[in-house]
């Protein structure tokens, strides 16, 4: 006799773990989630994002380790949402697992550490038993909001501009396929290179405080493809910036795994951040201003380029 239990999924210990969701976050276990549109907006612009940590769930098995990635799920998708300008409301999961075990309960705990870190709410989300599955997937979806008349979409940016480049803690959640092959191909344990799994930054916080005091011009997320790809995303059409990729001190990280996988270095600014998770593009006459106001905060910025 056949039942949903033997066939992957057992309904019993879904309703356990609800309810263990449930006494840290009271207001999930409805069908839907909800949340007012704060007040003071004069015309709300809701912005959304969606992403995941592609492979990097890898290491986290190799590891035995799934402690940060849900912080990593929720740094992916909220960074790509601050840089319109928009303050984070609140954060949805989706999670893909075989079974529900501890190390799901690891993850969702992540997710609940990322959202505190990015001041907004997590309202609800899937996670679902797959039959046959043999690893964990993951995806978040971000909201926000902004004021119509202060979106940051780059527009204003014009040549003389300075781009500031905030660090990153390492890898952040890209360029892991890479570093999977290189493991394998090379034989490298991963406890040879633990950073791999430091959890990305969520710059939203500090994105905030500095929109209340500086002039932001545009924001870039750097993720996969680098600062090549990312940079260019919030420049206005026909102005460039020239990196001095030696502006910076590169993580001890990058350099082992370029010699490591012996990569070549355009291959190496064309697929991690290389030390640069964020970037502002501000007028020159605060650049100065700003760094100091991001320093005080706890983090190093360096001056990267200038538009032309």
């Amino acid at each position: 006799m056949m039942d949903y239990k033997t066939s992957g999924v057992d309904i019993e210990k879904g309703r356990e773990f609800v309810e263990e969701l449930k006494t840290k976050i009271p207001t999930i276990g409805g069908f839907n989630g909800m949340m007012e549109i704060p007040s003071g907006y004069d015309k709300p612009v809701l912005v959304s994002g969606a992403d995941g940590v592609g492979t990097k769930i890898n290491l986290c098995r190799i590891a035995r380790d799934y402690t940060t990635i849900g912080q990593d799920l929720v740094a992916m998708c909220v960074n790509d949402v601050i840089c319109s300008g928009a303050k984070p409301l609140y954060f949805l999961d989706y999670i893909s697992t075989k079974t529900l075990d501890n190390n799901v309960t690891q993850i969702v705990d992540g997710i609940i550490e990322g959202c505190r870190i990015a001041e907004m709410q997590l309202l609800g989300g899937e996670t679902a038993e797959h039959f046959g599955a043999i690893d964990y997937d993951l995806a978040g979806f971000c909201t926000g909001v902004v004021e119509k008349n202060d979106i940051i979409d780059g527009s204003n940016i014009r040549e003389g501009d300075v781009v500031i480049g905030i660090e990153s803690s390492g890898l952040h959640s890209n360029g892991y396929t890479l570093i999977n092959d290189m493991l394998s191909r090379h034989k490298i344990f991963y406890k040879e290179m633990p950073e791999l799994l430091t959890p990305t930054i969520i710059y939203a916080p500090l994105v905030q405080s500095l929109l209340d005091e500086f002039p932001i011009l545009g924001m870039a997320h750097i993720t996969g493809g680098g600062i090549p790809e990312n940079l260019p995303r919030c420049l206005p059409k026909g102005l460039t910036v020239d990196v001095d990729y030696d502006a910076w001190e590169r993580p001890k990280i990058f350099n082992k795994i370029q010699k490591a996988g012996n990569i070549a270095e355009d291959e190496m600014r064309n697929v991690f951040n290389l030390g640069i998770g964020f970037c502002l593009v501000v007028p020159p006459e605060v650049v100065h201003y700003t760094q100091d106001y991001i320093l005080e905060y706890g983090m190093r910025s360096w001056i990267i380029g200038e538009v032309k």
